[in-house]
């Protein structure tokens, strides 16, 4: 296990399922901290986590009220670890779909290019339902239209490093990203921003509810939530063409 008092592993979890401890304790097993945000969970595992942070130094617990959405959560986590002293974060789902032993590769990779978001393009198996990749695509070709092909893998995939500061400073400037359409919107407005995007392979694995897999996605509303803020986000992309232009032009 790797110790570090500048990254951490931030996980956002609302009713989870099963395999909520399977991957929080592997998460402790590959990184030293390990801080979890629970939204509004009403399934217990709250509780649960309290009870596994008590016995775990490395292992923080943060309970919001009310269910707010992955990124409210997510806000809430980088601003208590910015104000401890930590500069980068590694994003990660509580469901199990992301992989823990991948951690200390993307944070070496985030520690050698600190200015740099540290992107997971996510490896499918063919538990990955097809639909999901069907809109995978057309988000992704959205988001490289919205930074001019800067170098985004993938725009969805939330097994991520992000440097703190910056992000804080786009979250806190807007209303937006606060649910689902968090991972999305902070690449694209982080790119905006100048900070590159370097992208790393990961596997990634759908649980079927018989596997103890969980998802809150909701097919209509997520996609129209995803619409609106592609809309909001070009407007934002032709005010901002001009300096995006001449910044590649400049390379």
């Amino acid at each position: 296990m790797t110790r570090s008092a500048t990254h951490l592993v931030l996980i956002p979890s609302y009713n989870p399922g099963a395999r909520l401890s399977e991957t929080v304790r592997a998460a402790r097993a590959h990184w030293d901290p390990v801080w979890v945000v629970v939204d509004g969970s009403t399934d217990g595992s709250a509780a649960l986590l309290t009870g596994l942070a008590r016995d775990d130094p490395g292992l923080r617990v943060l309970v919001r009220e009310r269910n707010g959405g992955k990124g409210a959560a997510l806000l809430d986590g980088l601003q208590a670890a910015g104000d401890a002293g930590y500069t980068h974060a590694l994003t990660m789902d509580s469901d199990g779909q992301h992989p823990a032993d991948s951690i200390p590769r993307f944070m070496s990779a985030s520690a050698a290019a600190p200015e740099a978001m540290i992107l997971g393009a996510p490896v499918f198996d063919s538990s990955a339902p097809r639909i999901r990749l069907r809109g995978r695509r057309v988000a992704n070709w959205w988001t490289n239209l919205e930074t001019l092909w800067s170098g985004i893998a993938d725009t969805l995939f939330g097994f991520r490093v992000y440097p703190i500061a910056p992000l804080l400073a786009v979250m806190q400037r807007t209303r937006w990203m606060r649910r689902f359409d968090f991972d999305a919107e902070a690449v694209v407005r982080l790119s905006w921003r100048g900070v590159p995007a370097h992208n790393l392979p990961a596997p990634c694995r759908y649980f079927s509810a018989a596997d103890g897999g969980v998802s809150h996605f909701n097919y209509w509303r997520d996609n129209l939530l995803l619409t609106w803020m592609y809309t909001r986000l070009f407007l934002g992309f032709l005010v901002r063409l001009p300096v995006l232009v001449a910044r590649r032009l400049a390379r």
